[in-house]
């Protein structure tokens, strides 16, 4: 029975040496060529299993995600860096590779529901409308959330505060230093400042400017602040109207921009005096004290290039929103900004050119938001100076005459151009213009 039971129990014992051993006996080869055969085979197959296996790994490198994003793959886009999400842009299934629709996991068509909202996203799906527009081919893009996050958060948010902190600083300056008044006696005697035809260009283009930036901080701030005090049927109403005033008052301001840029451009050109009042600070921190100016002071003078560069750049991008799709600007200007290398030279990577209608609307939005915070910032301190800031500013473009002590004080040399005296003494002769 022992004999029995080892020998039953035996298959089971053998090991891979026996195995071998018997194998050799049988074939009459000696063990160690048996080794040797066997080391040879394994040792020229591992490499080959190997690099399979790691061909495997390389080409499905999300395998233990399943092909979803990974963590690395999230953080990268919380940061903000460029992240490389071919694994579902590509993922979009064809009827040629697909399950036959009676298998279990087949799909009707050959497309999942999933993998055709995923080509729709990217823009890579086979879309037909029925108007042929490139922009109705658009039906889903994401980056309309990193304009909507871009509008509400830092654009309402930094353009806010910017209105405030300039109101704020304004009262500082107006407690501390007060109404700039004029050191000497009124003459009564006034000079012709402006024209009429200048003064309706400047009134044109600030009566437009003020229904624009109303109705575009009521569209900008509305949902935040109105909505919570006039309620959702009045703000709808109001919006109605504030849009259509916006889109027809720009057209005021457009033709109001063109004219100033006429009347004005030559008398606003840079000279030698401008630093002078640049470094003195006009004489607004310190009484009596007068620099030099011409007809423009160096501080208007920033206010006008001002107007003028942030005026028609809101004007582009006002015209490019309302015309939509038919007007952008954007592609070919990050053409233009990448072709000089300033990008690159910033440390930044390549600003994209070839974008969707879209993304076009979408960045017209924040440039147009952006340039109309920074132009109402400038517009505050303009009003400011010009009303209750200073006195006497304001009949320049109330009646279009100053009286001639103001005019000595604030603009000596336009004032000996215009009347021949000297700003300092009456009866002293006029120095050559230089």
């Amino acid at each position: 029975m022992k004999n029995i039971a080892r020998g039953a129990s035996a298959p089971r014992a053998i090991s891979l040496g026996v195995m071998v051993e018997m194998i050799g006996r049988g074939i009459g080869m000696d063990m160690r060529k048996i080794f040797i055969v066997l080391i040879a085979i394994i040792g020229l197959g591992l490499p080959a299993v190997a690099a399979d296996a790691q061909e495997n790994m390389v080409q499905d490198s999300r395998a233990a995600t399943g092909g979803a994003q990974t963590l690395a793959d999230i953080l990268a886009r919380q940061s903000g860096q460029k992240m490389d999400d071919s694994f579902r842009s590509d993922a979009l299934g064809t009827p040629e590779n697909a399950a036959s629709s009676t298998n279990q996991l087949g799909t009707l068509g050959g497309v999942s529901d999933p993998e055709l909202w995923r080509a729709l996203r990217y823009g890579k799906a086979d879309v037909n409308v029925s108007s042929h527009g490139l922009p109705d081919a658009v039906i889903i893009q994401d980056s309309g959330m990193d304009w909507l996050t871009f509008r509400h958060g830092p654009l309402s948010q930094y353009g806010g505060n910017l209105l405030l902190g300039v109101i704020a600083a304004l009262a500082v300056f107006y407690a501390l230093r007060g109404k700039i008044r004029i050191d000497g006696e009124r003459t009564g005697r006034t000079i012709l400042r402006f024209k009429a035809i200048e003064r309706f260009a400047h009134w044109l283009l600030a009566g437009s400017f003020v229904v624009l930036a109303l109705t575009g901080l009521m569209m900008v701030f509305g949902r935040l602040v109105i909505i919570p005090l006039m309620g959702k049927e009045s703000f709808a109403a109001a919006a109605a109207v504030g849009k259509w005033s916006h889109n027809n008052f720009s057209w005021a301001f457009m033709v109001a921009l063109v004219l100033v840029t006429i009347f004005w451009l030559a008398q606003n050109i840079p000279n030698r005096h401008d630093l002078k009042w640049l470094a003195m600070a006009g004489g607004m921190f310190s009484k009596g004290a007068h620099p030099p100016a011409k007809k423009f002071n160096a501080g208007q003078k920033l206010i006008f290039w001002g107007v003028l560069v942030l005026g028609f750049s809101i004007s582009a991008s006002g015209l490019s929103l309302m015309f939509p799709f038919q007007l952008p600007m954007f592609g070919a200007t990050f053409a233009k900004i990448n072709a000089i290398g300033l990008p690159e030279l910033m440390g930044f990577a390549a600003l994209p050119e070839a974008l969707m209608p879209h993304q076009e609307m979408q960045l017209a939005i924040l440039w147009h938001g952006i340039v109309a915070f920074v132009f109402m910032a400038i517009i505050i301190a303009h009003i400011y100076l010009g009303s209750v800031g200073m006195e006497g500013a304001f009949d320049a473009m109330g009646t279009g005459e100053v009286d001639e002590q103001w005019a000595k004080e604030h603009h000596g040399l336009w004032y000996e151009e215009v009347t021949g005296k000297s700003a300092h003494d009456d009866h002293a002769p006029v120095k050559p213009a230089e």
